[in-house]
């Protein structure tokens, strides 16, 4: 039977085209560029995964390189956090490289460009430069210092490398065109003077280059095929094909620049300033809160890799900015958990219930699925005793022929366990059940194979023995943001948006399994909802976060 092949997207027809037109696939290289500034979101997941996917397919070396040409804002602690989300989402790269490898090299060729007449050194603020590009449909007023002789510009630039003037008193810029409709054409600056150590090459250098400088040069130092890009950079490609053309070399690959659509999630930012802002003004708890849109939030929350690259599969590579459901990326994360998340008994709002037929010091460990999904995952033992814990909302005394769940005088399975049959309650002066007494079926056990066991009834409850219930903190997260787009208007201030329930702290039981579920391992607390084990457990207190809720009724289109 012949399997409907996928329709190539637009970067898979470029390189296809490419590749008609004499590029030799041996020569495919890609690479993931960020900026060392700060955490990896969600909207880097869809460049990782273009990236990295386009290296899968066409067998071809992808480099992860750190665009860190900014000591201003650039730390180690980035560095360190960005490759474990690469890794995590389960991509491995070729070469790890830094464009500050090739500050000397990009050096050398802007006193090229300085020789050529191509570059010269501006001794205005940014501001009065700033000011002289006027807009697209006004010309630019050139920079007094345009023309100034070669030799100068030369022996100024070496000056500024060598410390001798303080920031912001000059500049190199580039010759190009002050008329250009395109804003960045219009004599970009290519260094400016920045006397901060660096987190790779300290105290050497006092001038760094500008990101458009540095980032098209070391694509194509380091001879990337397609240097793929969001949408935002679109109107910067013909400044990164001129400075290209001032080194090409037609012996080398020449790299294409092309740009594919953001991708924005509903009741999610993915400005680092804005995200920074909740970081410092303690609207979550840190760069990794569950709350946050951080690669590194996610994975703290329990999302699974092969949830995070379904999603972005299901987005796909658009040219246009869209924005994007974020009940399609929950459902893509219910869809991998429930293949692989271990199912557990946890009590949320506990009441007791008391098996009054059963023997009083007699405990059996129940033999139970891990996973009835995957037969593959095991089975665990789970205690069961006289007294047991079940949610209060299982129980009414009274309740229509709708109610499936425990009322007095009717039956319900307990989860592996037996058939039992509501008799009794006890209740406090307010009125408010403290327990629930029932009787079973002894016969019934699951399992057990007997008539009993196969006899069927409409509920079935899961349970903790009261006996050994595991005392848990769960910590049920919600969206960051009551509205759907929190940075869309531009009068109010999208903090104004916090949703207040956002985390809701409670305290559970749970089976005693608990104790030994790694962090971060997907777990299904059955009934209620997909769960994982915080970095914050200890050996006293064990912290679970809520994934997500266990049913939600969003479908995807496809």
């Amino acid at each position: 039977m012949d399997i409907e092949k996928k329709p190539l997207n637009f970067i898979e027809q470029i390189i296809e085209e490419d590749l008609a037109n004499g590029l030799k696939k041996e020569q495919l290289r890609f690479r993931f560029p960020p900026e060392p500034n700060g955490y990896l979101h969600v909207g880097h997941t869809k460049a990782i995964c273009i990236n990295f996917g386009l290296g899968q397919k066409y067998n071809a070396p992808v480099n992860l390189r750190f665009d860190d040409t900014n000591p201003e804002k650039e730390e180690q602690e980035f560095v360190d956090s960005i490759k474990k989300d690469v890794t995590w989402l389960g991509y491995q790269w070729d070469k790890e490289l830094y464009a500050s490898d090739y500050f000397s090299q990009l050096y050398d060729w802007a006193v090229e460009m300085i020789k050529q007449g191509k570059a010269y050194v501006d001794e205005q603020p940014s501001e009065i430069i700033t000011e002289q590009r006027k807009n697209p449909t006004e010309p630019g007023v050139e920079s007094p210092y345009r023309n100034r002789p070669v030799e100068e510009s030369l022996d100024l630039f070496e000056r500024m490398k060598n410390g001798e003037f303080e920031e912001g008193t000059m500049s190199l810029r580039a010759k190009i065109d002050m008329t250009s409709p395109n804003m960045n054409m219009r004599d970009p600056v290519m260094y400016r003077i920045l006397k901060r150590p660096h987190h790779r090459t300290g105290t050497e250098w006092k001038i760094y280059p500008m990101y458009d400088w540095a980032h098209g040069e070391s694509d194509y130092l380091e001879q990337i095929s397609h240097s793929l890009c969001s949408l935002e950079f679109e109107n910067h490609r013909p400044l990164y094909n001129w400075y290209l053309d001032q080194v090409y070399d037609d012996t080398k690959v020449r790299n294409k620049q092309r740009e594919f659509a953001r991708m924005n999630v509903t009741y999610m930012i993915t400005s680092k300033r804005k995200l920074q802002r909740l970081v410092a003004e303690n609207a979550v708890t840190g760069w990794d809160d569950p709350r946050m849109p951080t690669i590194s939030g996610m994975r703290r929350k329990g999302y699974t890799p092969a949830a995070v690259r379904n999603f972005i599969e299901r987005v796909g590579v658009a040219k246009r900015e869209n924005l994007i459901d974020i009940q399609l990326l929950e459902f893509c994360v219910r869809e991998d958990l429930n293949k692989v998340a271990k199912r557990l008994m946890v009590v949320m709002d506990p009441v007791k219930l008391v098996i009054e037929n059963y023997p009083d010091n007699q405990e059996e460990w129940l033999e139970t699925e891990n996973n009835p999904e995957d037969h593959n995952a095991g089975t665990r033992k789970v205690p069961f005793s006289k007294e047991l814990y079940i949610e209060r909302e299982d129980f009414k005394e009274e309740a229509n022929n709708k109610f499936f769940r425990l009322k007095l005088g009717g039956e319900v399975r307990l989860k592996s366990a037996y058939i039992i049959k509501a008799e009794r309650v006890e209740k406090d002066e307010q009125g408010n059940i403290t327990t629930i007494y029932a009787s079973y079926d002894e016969k019934s056990k699951s399992g057990s194979g007997t008539e009993e066991s196969l006899r069927k009834v409409k509920g079935t409850l899961h349970w903790v023995s009261a006996q050994h219930a595991l005392p848990i903190e769960v910590r049920l997260y919600d969206r960051l943001f009551t509205v759907e787009q929190p940075d869309a208007e531009k009068e109010t201030d999208f903090l104004d948006y916090i949703n207040p329930q956002s985390l809701v702290v409670a305290q559970a039981f749970a089976e005693p399994a608990l104790k030994e579920v790694l962090v971060e391992e997907p777990l299904q607390f059955q009934r209620i909802g997909y769960f994982t084990k915080d970095q914050d457990s200890t050996d006293e207190k064990l912290v679970f976060n809520r994934t997500v809720t266990l049913k939600d009724s969003y479908k995807p289109e496809n």
